[in-house]
């Protein structure tokens, strides 16, 4: 294949990130990268995709920069380029666990880390809790066999779900996973200082794992969600198990659709089917909302919306 994904992180001091920031989309854009990449005082955190002169290019240039020389690219082949443009953004924070003067340094305190086989060993363990560090609708599609599901939407949502859930880790050994592996970095080391004395963590994330030729993802089921234009990637190599459900019938599904209300935009999974049935939308509120994007597409007139609004009170009458 022509192109690659990059995926990449690493916790440093970056004395003056607005100005790296400026200077580093720069450097992106004259290669030809697109992507996104968060800059902060404490670090980098990017994806991006491009082809492979391109990818090695900046990969390069990146390692003969003292502060990420030791950088860890995960990489994906491609066919084609994984975003629309490129975009490099400051940020307080390269994940956002907003816990203010409460922040965790990686460098200084974090999970065990566990490279995938070790992880694959300690998942079939009956002491261990495994818990998920990634928002709900990651991990509707794709998981660890048996891995807790956080209620959360959002990363920095998690420590308070933490606290009001204390008492099913407490005492136990506590995995925690997330796509690459930065989220883990932050959270496992806030959970140690909560008092989780033995908390370990998927060294390189669920990418990783899937990478891994001796482990081959085994013990994952469904896809690994992603955050650009390929939206989930195979992770498992022995056996593929869907554990996506259908929004509207709960039927096997691993397809993402955003709701077509512009005020709502909710990520649901959606067959085909379902989608041009439902009008795209989650919801009879969504349904009619006056800049239903899915209308506007396909330019619906007046007449064929009532008629695929009474179909669906029909549908949802006779499963009443």
């Amino acid at each position: 294949m022509d192109y690659r994904v990059l995926l990449y992180y690493k916790y440093v001091t970056i004395d003056d990130p607005e100005t790296f920031r400026e200077e580093h989309l720069q450097f992106c854009s004259e290669l030809g990268l697109k992507g996104r990449i968060l800059v902060a005082e404490e670090g980098i955190n990017g994806t991006v995709s491009g082809t492979v002169e391109q990818t090695n290019k900046y990969m390069e240039a990146l390692q003969a920069d003292p502060r990420f020389a030791d950088m860890t690219f995960k990489i994906d082949e491609a066919e084609e380029h994984a975003f629309k443009k490129m975009h490099v953004r400051h940020r307080s924070e390269i994940v956002n666990l907003s816990l203010e003067e409460a922040d965790i340094n990686p460098n200084e305190v974090t999970g065990e880390y566990l490279e995938p086989k070790d992880f694959y060993k300690e998942l079939q363990k009956e002491d261990t809790v495994v818990l998920d560090a990634r928002n709900d609708y990651e991990y509707d599609i794709g998981h660890f066999r048996g891995a807790i599901r956080p209620d959360i939407r959002n990363f920095r949502d998690l420590p308070e779900w933490v606290k009001e859930n204390k008492e099913m880790l407490e005492g136990k050994r506590v995995l925690t996973y997330c796509t690459g592996g930065i989220r883990c970095e932050k959270f496992s080391g806030w959970l140690k200082e909560e008092g989780f004395e033995d908390v370990g963590q998927l060294h390189g994330g669920i990418v990783s794992y899937g990478k891994d030729p001796e482990v081959q993802g085994e013990l994952w089921d469904g896809q690994c969600y992603v955050f650009d234009e390929r939206i989930t990637v195979p992770i498992n190599q022995k056996e593929h198990k869907i554990v996506g459900k259908d929004y509207f019938t709960g039927e096997p599904c691993e397809r993402y659709v955003n709701c077509a209300n512009p005020d709502c935009n909710e990520q649901i999974l959606c067959s085909e089917e379902n989608e041009h049935f439902y009008l795209r939308s989650c919801s009879k509120e969504c349904r009619n909302h006056p800049r239903n994007r899915y209308i506007e597409e396909y330019t619906l007139t007046e007449k064929q919306v009532q008629e695929k609004l009474q179909a669906i009170e029909n549908e949802e009458k006779s499963h009443a």
